[in-house]
């Protein structure tokens, strides 16, 4: 039996939580973060964390004073206890409570957190390129709001159907003027004559805690790294092109569309950082 953390309380996972009028459920009203959990740590979850308390500022809980990091943790850890999943992956979901019928009566956070064991390897490079399309029905939108994880998803929810009746591993989101936004699960990079280029955080993609960890830790390692407004035409015209998440690290992409992308420079980069910081990408 597997267990979930709703509020504090450790529940079987298949007990129901939540009524028709739950906020979440009826608005999207709410934030997530996917967490990597693995020899005993959080992979990165200071930025997690910081991303979903801005995310909550953002949308205007009334944050408890006894709800801080620290009690999130202290919760996640619960959970991954009680699971026993070593390595494991992680869903935090934060939501507002009942009530009001479009804007809100109550304004405190409620929580879930669910754990799943993290059976795919992520020590070594995808041997298998990705193949991915893009998805051109919905467009997301540059605003406020662009950047955290909340529980909005439609485009990446149709994105990911058109992926699998177009039998491809992933698809590439657009936003309204038309430049790479991300993918439905990760941030996209593209390699062109030894410069890291990625979409930058103006351009609508969500501040992904393993993009921001990339950037930092590739300048370090002096590579030359651009976010820009990144066109489809920049996309097909890249020597190499991988995608990065919280659970995956970094996944080398073989096509997107018509084109192919080699994996060279890729290669190096996953050894840099494996030896650099063994936690985050072994």
């Amino acid at each position: 039996m597997r267990f979930i953390n709703y509020n504090g309380n450790l529940i079987n996972e298949n007990d129901p939580i939540i009524g028709a009028n739950n906020r979440g459920l009826r608005y999207g009203d709410g934030l997530f973060e996917t967490i990597s959990y693995k020899k005993g740590n959080f992979v990165l979850l200071e930025a997690h964390l910081n991303r979903l308390w801005l995310g909550m500022e953002l949308l205007k809980f009334d944050i408890p004073k006894l709800f801080n990091k620290t009690y999130i943790e202290d919760q996640l850890n619960k959970l991954v206890s009680k699971n026993k999943h070593q390595p494991a992956r992680i869903r935090l979901m934060v939501f507002r409570a009942d009530g009001g019928l479009y804007d809100p009566e109550n304004f405190k956070p409620n929580f879930v957190i669910q754990s799943w064991p993290l059976l795919t390897a992520t020590h070594e490079l995808n041997n298998n390129g990705l193949d991915l399309c893009i998805y051109r029905d919905a467009r997301k939108c540059c605003d406020a709001f662009s950047n955290i994880k909340h529980n909005n998803y439609l485009p990446y929810l149709m994105g990911a159907l058109h992926a699998k009746t177009q039998q491809c591993n992933d698809a590439i989101i657009l936003n309204q003027e038309g430049y790479v936004c991300d993918s439905t699960i990760a941030n996209i990079f593209l390699i062109k004559d030894k410069r890291i280029i990625t979409p930058s955080l103006q351009q609508g993609c969500v501040a992904g805690t393993m993009r921001d960890f990339l950037i930092k830790a590739l300048q370090l390692l002096d590579y030359e790294i651009i976010e820009t407004a990144v066109s489809i035409d920049m996309l097909a015209s890249a020597d190499e092109v991988f995608l990065t998440n919280a659970i995956y690290n970094i996944r080398w992409v073989k096509s997107i569309e018509n084109n192919q992308y080699g994996v060279e420079e890729i290669q190096k980069i996953f050894y840099q950082l494996s030896k650099t910081n063994p936690l985050v990408i072994c």
